[in-house]
């Protein structure tokens, strides 16, 4: 599996749960990598480069031009952000090999909502929805009725000057009560970095291991290469 803008690792460890090996690229060195292999240089040129090597790809581009944090609480950075999804996109796109692509939801990125995960499919303190469009695959998706799934749930912290108790945690940002660094870690199920910044950029290694099981089942089906 190659791992692209794999920052600390989340989608990686999640992957290697599901029996993959993971080599990761970021632009930005990471030293805490969960993955097999980091590689640091840009993720675009790699993809195009060594693509090819690889079984499948997962790509989490940067979300900050698409996420609804940035256009609402954060709508005065939105214009210092570029997407990369559709960059990303058509270099996978070019290289041929089944890929998923990671993005916060909701969002106004442009991309297909294949699968939508939340922390509850997983048992998680985190809700944490994020949605993953598919290529050159298929998965089922998991039922996902938020009045019903998230009944009985809150995050705790403070909201509009309120403090409440709750039993989900908000892994991001430094106000409002959110927590310690171990509270996120086990909200979400990550041991190997205790950095609230890499925590927050992170996704549940849960979400790709769910992915993942599945892909592999399909690369496992495809004839070998000649």
């Amino acid at each position: 599996m190659l791992d692209l803008y794999c920052c600390a690792g989340g989608a990686a460890r999640g992957y290697q749960l599901a029996g993959w090996e993971v080599d990761g690229v970021d632009v930005v060195r990471q030293p805490r990598y969960a993955g097999d292999r980091f590689v640091q240089g840009d993720a675009i040129e790699y993809l195009l480069e060594h693509g090819h090597e690889y079984d499948a790809v997962h790509a989490s581009p940067p979300c900050q031009a698409d996420c609804t944090l940035t256009l609402g609480t954060n709508q005065h950075l939105a214009g210092n952000h570029t997407s990369w999804i559709a960059a990303t996109r058509a270099a996978l796109l070019i290289v041929g090999r089944p890929y998923v692509i990671e993005q916060p939801f909701p969002s106004r990125a442009k991309m297909r909502k294949d699968v939508m995960l939340c922390g509850l499919h997983f048992g998680l303190k985190v809700f944490r929805h994020r949605q993953f469009e598919l290529g050159g695959w298929s998965m089922p998706n998991l039922a996902h009725k938020q009045s019903e799934l998230h009944a009985g749930h809150r995050v705790a912290g403070w909201r509009h000057g309120v403090r409440y108790e709750g039993d989900m945690v908000a892994p991001y940002g430094d106000g409002g009560g959110k927590g310690s660094a171990a509270d996120w870690q086990a909200a979400m199920g990550i041991d190997w970095t205790d950095d609230k910044e890499e925590l927050a950029e992170a996704i549940p290694p849960a979400y790709t291991r769910h992915i993942g099981a599945a892909l592999a089942l399909h690369v496992d089906g495809l004839p070998e290469a000649a």
